[in-house]
């Protein structure tokens, strides 16, 4: 499983390097930037990450960065916000446009650690089902076009009868096409098939 860093992006340095201490204290790789443009000028080049921004800062506030980050990174690179300046209003922008905390300081380091954990747990959740949308999609690769008529006919809960006769098979060759169908793509029930075959639409 990969270990997902975090990013914290704040002007103030003894802030910065408090929240690097904690993170790092509890076995989190983590790496502090003075700014939003030094974070994106030295952007950091892994796939998922969590990133702990304050909203005021000089040159690009936080705000700005969380919006550029969507567009670059979206639900990959999950956003915590800390900051004194709590307005409700931005608040409720900055979670529709993706913030997953939204958290004031003077802040509990309990409750950042709670915000992180949450975020990478989610990354690992993600990361578990993409490989295993990429694991499935290598399977059905694998199917003969006739394989795969198959397969789509029982994702979509057509009986061996129904498929038989829209291919214009006997029900035994349906049958011997899904015995290799579910050989090939690994499945030990039909509930399993579906699911594979749901990930592999999400591609």
């Amino acid at each position: 499983m990969t270990q997902h860093s975090v990013f914290v992006i704040d002007d103030d340095q003894a802030l910065r390097d408090s929240l690097l201490m904690l993170l790092r204290g509890e076995g989190i790789r983590a790496r502090g930037f003075p700014s939003a443009t030094a974070f994106l000028d030295a952007l950091p080049e892994e796939r998922t990450a969590c990133v702990i921004t304050d909203l005021r800062m000089p040159q690009m506030e936080g705000a700005e960065l969380i919006r550029h980050l969507s567009r670059l990174r979206g639900e990959t690179w999950p956003v915590i916000v800390i900051t004194g300046h709590a307005e409700v209003p931005l608040a409720v922008q900055l979670m529709k446009a993706g913030v997953v905390d939204f958290i004031e300081k003077p802040f509990d380091p309990n409750r950042i650690l709670e915000a992180v954990r949450g975020c990478l747990s989610a990354l690992e959740r993600q990361e578990v089902e993409s490989e295993a949308r990429e694991e499935a999609t290598s399977r059905l690769a694998s199917l003969t076009p006739r394989e795969r008529q198959v397969f789509e006919a029982l994702i979509d809960g057509k009986s061996n009868k129904e498929i038989a006769i829209s291919l214009s098979i006997s029900p035994r060759t349906v049958e011997i096409f899904r015995a290799k169908v579910m050989q090939k793509m690994q499945a030990t029930s039909l509930s399993m098939l579906v699911r594979m075959g749901l990930r592999c639409a999400e591609v």
